[in-house]
């Protein structure tokens, strides 16, 4: 992220599941893209947003029945909701 002002929180769990939670604005979306077949670039005005996910998984996940993708007004990002059976 580019500023802290960008940052909504962020929660490490100190249970034996070691979650951690990390929410912010990434600004109006600039790009996506897929590094080297393992890491997915979510780029926005506010930062970048990195993750290490196989193509293939990326791929199967996409295509999944149910899954449908938004994008969302409120922080200009993109995301992914899976809705269970209407």
């Amino acid at each position: 992220m580019k500023s802290k002002k960008h940052v909504r929180s962020i929660s490490i769990s100190d249970e034996a599941h070691d979650r951690v939670l990390f929410e912010g604005d990434l600004g109006r979306l600039l790009g996506v893209s897929l590094i080297e077949g393992s890491s997915l670039e979510v780029v926005g005005t506010n930062g970048v947003l990195r993750l290490e996910i196989v193509d293939d998984v990326l791929r199967r996940v996409l295509k999944s029945p149910g899954l449908e993708l938004s994008l969302s007004s409120e922080v200009g990002s993109c995301k992914n909701t899976k809705k269970k059976g209407r």
